[in-house]
C-alpha cells in the first residue's frame, strides 16, 4: 500500500513540475523534433522573411510562396519589414502555434540564440535560408539554405581587378554597402576587398549603407558624387542599390556605365535590363529561387533523413551580351 502511494506522489510531482515549467503548451507539443512523416498536407510551416526591401526579396518571397502551394504544404508567412524585432516576435508566434518547421531570413547575424534555443526547446526544426546568423551553438538551425556571399563579393572584386589591370592611376571606387550588420552586407563586402587587394592602383575611397533600396542606394551616391571629387567606379553590393546609383549619376549629368562604372549583386530582371542597355558594366548572381530547395529540405527532414549543415545555390555572373541572351527567359 506504502509503494502504491509512493507511485502516486511521484506522479503527481513530475505532472506538476510539467505545468510549472510550460510541457502542456502547444509550443512544445507541436514541434516536429525529428521524423514525423506527417502526409505534406498536414505540415505548417512559418516562414518570417525580411521584408520587401528591393526586387530580389520580391522574388524570393514569391518564389517560396509559389512552391509551398505547389508542394501542398501549409505556409505560414510573415514580413519583418527590415527589423529584427519583428521577426523575433513573428518566430515566438510560430513556436506557440506549434507549427512543424520554421523558415527564416535573418535580418541581422548577431542577436538569435534566446528565440532560436526557444524554438530548440519545442523540438521545432529551423532552417536558415538566404543569410546565415552567427550562433556559435550550430545546434540551434538545421541547415542554411544560401548563397555563399563572400564568393559573389570576390566575383565582383576579380572582374574589377581585371578590367583595371593595366591601370597605372589610382582608381577611385566607393560601396554601396547593404543593411549594417546582414550576412551578405559583411561577406560581399570582405570578398570584394580580399579580391582588389593585390592592386594598389584600386582604392575604395567611400562605403556607406543603402540598406539595399534603390532609394537608399540614390541618395547615397547622391552624397558621393558632392563629397568625392573623381569616381570611376561603384560597387553597389545589390542591383536596386546600382539602379539608384545610376538615377544619381545621370542627374549629376554624367552618363553611368561609361563616365563612372557599375558593378552590382543579384541579377534581378530591372538589373539585368541595365546591364544589356550598358548602364551597368557587370552582374553576380545571386539567386533568390529558394522555394523548391526549401520545400526538399522539408521533406527530408520530415521523413528522418539527415541534410548537410551549408547548402550552397549554384549561381553565376553576366557580362553584358550574356544578359541579352539571358533576358527573354529569366523567371525574376
Amino acid at each position: 500500500m506504502k509503494k502504491t502511494v509512493g507511485l502516486f506522489a511521484a506522479a503527481a510531482l513530475v505532472m506538476a513540475l510539467s505545468a510549472c515549467s510550460g510541457g502542456a503548451t502547444p509550443a512544445a507539443s507541436g514541434g516536429a523534433g525529428g521524423a514525423a512523416n506527417k502526409p505534406l498536407d498536414k505540415i505548417v510551416v512559418g516562414f518570417a522573411q525580411v521584408g520587401a526591401e528591393s526586387g530580389w526579396r520580391t522574388a524570393n518571397t514569391k518564389d517560396i510562396q509559389d512552391s509551398f502551394k505547389e508542394a501542398g504544404i501549409q505556409l505560414k508567412f510573415s514580413d519583418a519589414q527590415q527589423k529584427q524585432e519583428n521577426q523575433i516576435s513573428a518566430i515566438r508566434s510560430y513556436i506557440q502555434q506549434g507549427v512543424d518547421y520554421i523558415a527564416f531570413s535573418p535580418v541581422v547575424q548577431t542577436g538569435w540564440d534566446a528565440v532560436l534555443n526557444e524554438a530548440k526547446a519545442a523540438k521545432i526544426p529551423v532552417i536558415l535560408t538566404d543569410r546565415a546568423v552567427d550562433s556559435k551553438d550550430t545546434s540551434l538551425y538545421a541547415t542554411f539554405l544560401g548563397s555563399d556571399f563572400v564568393l559573389e563579393g570576390k566575383k565582383a572584386g576579380e572582374w574589377v581587378a581585371n578590367e583595371y589591370k593595366s591601370a597605372s592611376a589610382p582608381v577611385n571606387i566607393v560601396q554601396l554597402e547593404g543593411t549594417t550588420g546582414s550576412a551578405p552586407a559583411i561577406d560581399r563586402a570582405k570578398g570584394f576587398a580580399d579580391a582588389i587587394a593585390s592592386n594598389s592602383n584600386l582604392k575604395v575611397v567611400a562605403s556607406q549603407t543603402g540598406d539595399f533600396t534603390r532609394a537608399g542606394g540614390k541618395q547615397v551616391m547622391e552624397a558621393f558624387l558632392k563629397s568625392q571629387p573623381k569616381i570611376d567606379l561603384v560597387f553597389a553590393q545589390n542591383d536596386d542599390m546600382g539602379l539608384g546609383a545610376i538615377e544619381a549619376i545621370t542627374a549629376a549629368g554624367k552618363v553611368p556605365g561609361k563616365d563612372i562604372k557599375i558593378v552590382t549583386v543579384d541579377a534581378v530582371h530591372d538589373g539585368m535590363q541595365a546591364l544589356a542597355d550598358g548602364k551597368i558594366n557587370f552582374i553576380v548572381e545571386c539567386s533568390p529561387l529558394l522555394g523548391k530547395q526549401l520545400i526538399d529540405i522539408v521533406k527530408k527532414l520530415n521523413a528522418g533523413e539527415a541534410v548537410e549543415k551549408r547548402i550552397v545555390t549554384d549561381e553565376t555572373t553576366f557580362t553584358q551580351d550574356q544578359a541579352k541572351t539571358a533576358l527573354p527567359t529569366r523567371k525574376y
